[in-house]
């Protein structure tokens, strides 16, 4: 039996029906934990999203799961070595969701640096306006530096993005990438504190650990030029959103576009009342073609482990 613990895209459950008996919840609301329990009983594979904590409780209640299932490219939902401890395999749907995420990336680069989200909030507040020279400046892009903390697949493809908008592009990350994509980018691998001190516009695409845990804080904050702005993809956790708070409220920094919060579904309040900071609900791979692509990559992965195959895209 197969246990779809949120709702997911009909492609993906018709191929799971195709391999086996699947339980499938059916409302966008997060599962209620007896459900979820009842389901896991006898259950080979779990299909699980960001909304699942998948931790000794959940495991305990599937004593036969041979695979979890995790409809995103982040895993930081998981206890990825309680998993393993029980002979669990966890998978993740990595790739697909690239080019959405990088869209969306550079759509928040571009809301915080012309203040799009303030002039629509105008607009809708229906307050009286009028065309002014000087009214809601921003700043352009072309020339300026763009800083990406963690160039890996998304960081790679919103590098290209930028670079079409005459961005110059400097990266940290772990290892440096391929020296190809570097000279087509013109992408120069720096340290972070580098980074922070010399980028007008600084990209999270990092994945979430503990080591990223806070990894942009008031120390990293106050590095940042006050004219710089920060967007964060990544997950929420890896800012510190009260140092955020107090660096777009004293304009330390000149704003921020977040698609991810710290403590989803609830924001900082803080934030709400920084008008210089732009604010999204986690939309980074929300497209029909990409969501429809992460279950079936997912799909994909259940139909392999059941069938006594590798999975596609383990998780270590």
């Amino acid at each position: 039996m197969i246990a779809v613990t949120g709702r997911i895209p009909d492609a993906a459950l018709e191929m799971l029906r195709e391999v086996g008996e699947v339980r499938a919840w059916e409302s966008d609301d997060v599962i209620p934990v007896d459900q979820r329990n009842t389901w896991l009983a006898d259950a080979d594979a779990a299909v699980t999203l960001l909304t699942d904590r998948v931790d000794d409780a959940f495991l305990d209640a599937g004593p036969d799961l041979k695979l979890v299932a995790n409809v995103a490219v982040g895993y930081n939902n998981i206890d990825v070595p309680a998993c393993t401890a029980r002979g669990v395999q966890v998978t993740n749907t990595p790739g697909v969701l690239t080019d959405a995420t990088a869209d969306l990336a550079m759509a928040l680069v571009l809301m915080s640096t012309r203040r799009l989200g303030e002039g629509e909030r105008l607009i809708r507040s229906a307050t009286p306006w009028q065309w002014g020279m000087f009214m809601m400046l921003g700043t352009g892009l072309q020339d300026k530096t763009l800083g990406i903390v963690g160039m890996g697949g998304i960081g790679v493809a919103l590098a290209t993005r930028a670079r079409a908008f005459g961005m110059t592009i400097v990266y940290n990350n772990r290892r440096a990438v391929d020296p190809a994509t570097e000279a087509a980018l013109g992408a120069r691998r720096v340290d972070l504190d580098e980074l922070l001190e010399s980028s007008d516009v600084v990209s999270l695409n990092c994945p979430y650990s503990a080591e990223t845990h806070h990894l942009i804080d008031a120390d990293a904050l106050a590095r940042m030029k006050a004219s710089a702005y920060l967007v964060n993809t990544a997950r929420g956790a890896v800012v510190d959103e009260a140092a955020l708070v107090d660096a777009l409220s004293s304009g330390a920094i000149a704003g921020a576009g977040l698609d991810v919060f710290e403590h989803e579904p609830a924001v900082h309040p803080g934030l709400l009342d920084c008008d210089n900071a732009v604010l999204v609900p986690h939309l980074g791979s929300a497209t029909v073609e990409t969501r429809t692509a992460m279950a079936t990559t997912a799909a994909a992965n259940v139909i392999e482990v059941l069938a006594g195959r590798p999975p596609l895209n383990p998780v270590t």
